[in-house]
C-alpha cells in the first residue's frame, strides 16, 4: 500500500517517493530555547513524532532531523530580563524541552543540532548568495534579494505584488527592496556576535534551517515539517536561499501541522494566551 502525504506545496494528497529508495530524510523546525515548552509546540512533537515511527513501521531507514534555534531577538531579550548569560538560559529550556518530550514518551530525533554549533556553515551559504547576486550586504547587515528569485511565493500562494505593497509599511532603508530580508545581522556592542566577512553579528532565522538542513541531507531531501504558522515566510525563505544556492528545489514534500487554538485564536506566547506542559 501507498503512503499518501498531503503536500503544502502543491496542495495535494501525493504518493510519497523518497529522493533515495527505502531512506528518507526528515527536518523539523523545532523550539526557540527562551521559555517552557507550551501545548502548542507538544502538537508539533507528537504529529512528527507519530509520522516518524510509521515510517520506520514502514521499513524505511529514516534520519530525523530536529533543530533548536539557541539564538535570536527573544533569547538576548529574556537573557538580559534575568540577568543571566543566554547560553545558561538556552542550556536550561533545552533540558526542559527533553523533560517535557520524554513525559509524552516522544521518541528523541536522529540529531538535534543547535543553530549556533552550525555558524560556518550559515556563512559558506550567505557567501555564495553574495557572490551569485542573490543577496547584499548592507551596513553590516546581509539581506536576500527577494526579486532575484522567480518563485517566491509558491509554498504559501502569496502572491508577491501583494506582499511588497503591505511590506512598505515597515521600510529599513538598508534594504533595497521593503520585502528582503535579513541574513546576518550586525550586533549591537552587548549582543553575541561571530566574527564574519561583514563584520561581527549573528545569523538571521531563516538561514539556520537551510544550512543545516543541508548539512545533514545534501541540495533536496524528503519531507520538511513544521507548524502552518512558519509556511510564511520562514519556509517560503527557506526554499528562496536553497534554491539560490543550488539551483533546486530543497525539499520534496512540506507537511504543517494544525494549531491549539483558544477562543478561535492559535496559542501562542506572543498573544499571552497558552497553558505550559508544565501547567
Amino acid at each position: 500500500m501507498s503512503l499518501i502525504i498531503f503536500n503544502t506545496l502543491s496542495g495535494k494528497k501525493e504518493i510519497f517517493k523518497p529522493v533515495r529508495e527505502n531512506i528518507v530524510g526528515m527536518y523539523v523546525c523545532g523550539v526557540t530555547v527562551y521559555d517552557y515548552c507550551h501545548v502548542g509546540h507538544a502538537r508539533s512533537g507528537i504529529v512528527f513524532d507519530t509520522i516518524f515511527r510509521y515510517l520506520k513501521h514502514c521499513g524505511y531507514d529514516v534520519t530525523y532531523v530536529r533543530n533548536f534555534t539557541d539564538i535570536d531577538d527573544k533569547i538576548i531579550n529574556r537573557s538580559k530580563e534575568q540577568n543571566i548569560p543566554w547560553q545558561e538560559l538556552t542550556e536550561k529550556f533545552i533540558q526542559a524541552f527533553y523533560e517535557d518530550m520524554g513525559r509524552l514518551y516522544i521518541q528523541s530525533p536522529t540529531e538535534e543540532p543547535k543553530a549556533t554549533d552550525h555558524i560556518q556553515e550559515m556563512l559558506d551559504m550567505i557567501s555564495s548568495l553574495i557572490e551569485l547576486g542573490k543577496a547584499y550586504e548592507s551596513e553590516g547587515d546581509v539581506f536576500y534579494s527577494v526579486s532575484s528569485f522567480d518563485g517566491y511565493g509558491q509554498l504559501s500562494g502569496k502572491n508577491i505584488e501583494d506582499l511588497q505593497a503591505g511590506a512598505r509599511v515597515d521600510v529599513n532603508e538598508k534594504k533595497r527592496d521593503a520585502l528582503d530580508f535579513v541574513l546576518w545581522k550586525k550586533s549591537k556592542p552587548d549582543e553575541p556576535n561571530w566574527d564574519s566577512p561583514w563584520g561581527a553579528g549573528r545569523p538571521g532565522w531563516h538561514i539556520e534551517c537551510s544550512a543545516m538542513g543541508r548539512k545533514y541531507f545534501g541540495d533536496t531531501f524528503d519531507i520538511h515539517g513544521g507548524g502552518k504558522d512558519l509556511v510564511f515566510p520562514h519556509h517560503e525563505n527557506e526554499i528562496a536561499q536553497s534554491c539560490g544556492v543550488t539551483g533546486c528545489l530543497p525539499v520534496r514534500f512540506w507537511i504543517h501541522n494544525g494549531f491549539v487554538n483558544i477562543d478561535k485564536e492559535k496559542m501562542s506566547k506572543s498573544l499571552g494566551n497558552f497553558f505550559t506542559l508544565r501547567d
